[in-house]
């Protein structure tokens, strides 16, 4: 398929919660396809759907060392999270140029529609555990800074402005 362009900050969408998908349907799958494209262009380990302007609850995950291995989630919500944290730098290409440490679960049990449209629940640990919740949190209109004090985030986000 393409990719496509990741739509900057601070436009409204990326703060804005994504609708439910009700079914998985060609046109989703194409979606997926293009998200997955996106973010092997980044290059990136994740990419939720609103991240390119698309106002679904539509994300996709790759980790691997080998890529190719994206596993792409309609609706995904955590169902488990370990009470171990794994900290890792965040970003995000919504807003090029900054990142930030973030503690989230090491581990996730997560419930989504897989590319056939069954509901499908997975455990996700380490980088993978990290960018389903990063994803996940954009999804409802979160973005990884929001995990930050008000301090930092406003740094960062100054930041981010300078270099842009």
């Amino acid at each position: 398929m393409t990719a496509r362009r990741c739509i900057p900050w601070p436009d409204a969408r990326l703060r804005t919660p994504a609708a439910d998908v009700a079914e998985v349907t060609d046109e989703i799958r194409a979606i997926w396809t293009d998200m997955i494209d996106t973010m092997e262009a980044m290059p990136g380990v994740g990419l939720a759907a609103p991240q390119i302007g698309v106002m679904l609850r539509l994300a996709v995950v790759d980790a691997s060392e080998k890529r190719g291995q994206a596993v792409r989630m309609a609706n995904p919500e955590v169902v488990h999270a370990s009470v171990q944290l794994r900290e890792h730098d965040e970003a995000s290409p919504n807003l090029p140029g900054v990142s930030a440490r973030i503690s989230r679960p090491r581990a996730v049990l997560v419930r989504f529609l897989n590319e056939q449209g069954a509901i499908e629940e997975r455990d996700f640990v380490g980088l993978w555990a990290t960018s389903v919740q990063h994803q996940i949190d954009h999804l409802a209109g979160r973005m990884y800074f929001d995990h930050l004090s008000k301090v930092k985030r406003d740094m960062l986000i100054r930041r981010a402005r300078k270099l842009a």
